[in-house]
């Protein structure tokens, strides 16, 4: 894991970043750009945020450094501490819990070896439970960096982190045999959707 600097500052392609979302917002109104400025940063520290990163940020909008911690503390996608090369967020809200999430957290602690909020002592792999992440219809699922994995069981979790621990490219996105979140049989309805589809990977129509 990556001990916390003494100072930061946004590289070259940092600030070209968080100009462009600064951009986005009328002139004397770049505070509202804190939320992506502190994306751009923690992902330029690892994947966390440390102090010195927050105080940048604070100074870059010209806002206090409390209201920026704030921000960075109220959110989950902010991490205030050090996380593993793969952060391992589980899902455990009501759609993935019903579909079997515990499962896929017994099986993520299982093969790492640690629980929700710890880190493997190689570094490697932060395990978190975390609420929604927006993909309920192809629950239950896990969000590691980020890649969605859906449609999952324990085994195929399992395999999953086999995967990358042997710095393979796990299959993303749901596990089972559907695109995206359509229904795993055939469709009951916007079936001209499938000939759609179809052109579209044919490359006949674009997207």
């Amino acid at each position: 894991m990556t001990d916390a600097p003494e100072t930061f500052e946004f590289d070259a392609e940092g600030r070209k970043r968080a100009e462009a979302e600064i951009a986005k917002y009328p002139e004397g109104a770049q505070r509202s750009a804190v939320m992506p400025l502190l994306d751009i940063a923690q992902r330029q520290c690892g994947g966390w945020l440390p102090m010195p990163a927050i105080e940048y940020v604070s100074e870059y909008l010209e806002m206090p450094a409390i209201r920026v911690l704030e921000v960075a503390s109220f959110y989950t996608m902010y991490n205030l501490k050090p996380i593993g090369k793969h952060f391992v967020q589980v899902c455990t809200n009501l759609p993935c819990w019903l579909n079997g999430s515990d499962n896929i957290m017994k099986a993520c602690q299982d093969k790492l070896g640690v629980r929700s909020g710890e880190t493997t002592e190689d570094g490697e792999f932060t395990l978190l439970e975390v609420e929604c992440l927006g993909a309920c219809v192809n629950a239950p699922m896990m969000q590691i960096n980020d890649d969605y994995y859906e449609d999952l069981d324990s085994g195929g979790t399992a395999a999953i982190l086999d995967e990358l621990r042997a710095g393979k490219t796990p299959k993303t996105g749901s596990q089972l045999a559907r695109f995206t979140c359509e229904p795993l049989g055939e469709l009951t309805s916007l079936t001209h959707q499938e000939d759609l589809r179809a052109q579209k990977t044919a490359g006949k129509v674009n997207s």
